[in-house]
């Protein structure tokens, strides 16, 4: 198995009309694959952002038969690349839908899905609130997808708050881990860097974080710069806050390195949590 990997991160700024969004995407990926890399990574809501539900919901695919799967999985094969779209929205059979990640072979077959499991209910410093969970259904499973350079984690943007998430893919074998995103200029300027390199450094993984980025319907901003995180937590490939395609080449090896120097994943105990008061009551009783 070779430790090299040649990985691009493609940055748009989608809007509602999925099917220009769509050609959007399929152009960057020929771009990326044309400049070498093997592993291409599209964001969260690659091939369209709203901030209406109605329109997300009206534009969700099915399975069976949507175009953009359609779409990725002959450029996929056209390119021989592995291509990460990061998400699509995708019915679920009732009133709401599913934020899913698909990895393409480069084949053209789906190896793997992810349905994001954390839903962003917040309110983010400009007091505009977002709640996610009244029109997403939330996944249930971690996933983890073998590619011809180790496994692969697959995660969607507000799971990066939850680091127990990429502890279990890490112990599971993931040597890379992906967070594509579609986060909030506000929460972007806040954590983006630091919440990526943390579950970085953590499991000794390389971490894939492809962004959105630019002014979208309704006024809604996104962030952008796409990272590429090494083991140790250096960032490798930052992208700015426009749209392109980035490329860095990464070497596995990095992380077997990393995780032998310190082996934490293997350093897990069992524990309790304890509440203090002031009278003492849970110290020595004799």
């Amino acid at each position: 198995m070779t430790t090299t990997l040649s990985i691009a991160c493609v940055q748009v700024s989608p809007n509602g009309d999925r099917l220009s969004n769509i050609d959007e995407a399929i152009a960057g990926v020929r771009r990326a694959a044309a400049n070498g890399a093997k592993l291409i990574a599209l964001p969260e809501y690659a091939t369209q952002l709203h901030s209406r539900g109605r329109v997300m919901r009206d534009g969700a695919g099915s399975a069976e038969n949507d175009e953009a799967l359609t779409a990725f999985s002959a450029v996929a094969l056209e390119c021989q690349c592995w291509i990460l779209v990061g998400s699509l929205t995708m019915r679920a059979g009732n009133e709401k839908i599913y934020n899913r990640s698909y990895l393409f072979a480069d084949d053209g077959s789906v190896v793997a899905s992810y349905d994001k499991l954390h839903m962003f209910n917040a309110t983010l410093p400009t007091g505009r609130v977002i709640q996610e969970g009244s029109l997403y259904e939330a996944g249930s499973r971690a996933v983890a997808a073998e590619t011809p350079w180790g496994l692969l984690g697959l995660t969607i943007c507000y799971d990066v708050r939850f680091p127990h998430l990429y502890r279990a893919l890490a112990q599971a074998g993931a040597k890379m881990i992906a967070v594509p995103a579609a986060f909030t200029r506000a929460t972007g300027q806040m954590h983006w860097h630091a919440l990526l390199r943390a579950r970085a450094i953590e499991n000794a993984c390389y971490i894939i974080a492809p962004a959105t980025c630019g002014i979208h319907p309704e006024d809604h901003a996104t962030f952008g710069h796409s990272l590429v995180v090494d083991p140790f937590g250096k960032i490798v490939l930052e992208a700015g806050d426009e749209p392109g395609v980035f490329e860095v080449e990464i070497d596995l090896s990095q992380v077997d390195i990393a995780r032998a120097l310190i082996p934490s994943l293997t350093h897990d105990r069992p524990f309790q949590v304890e509440i203090a008061s002031r009278d003492g009551a849970n110290g020595p009783t004799g």
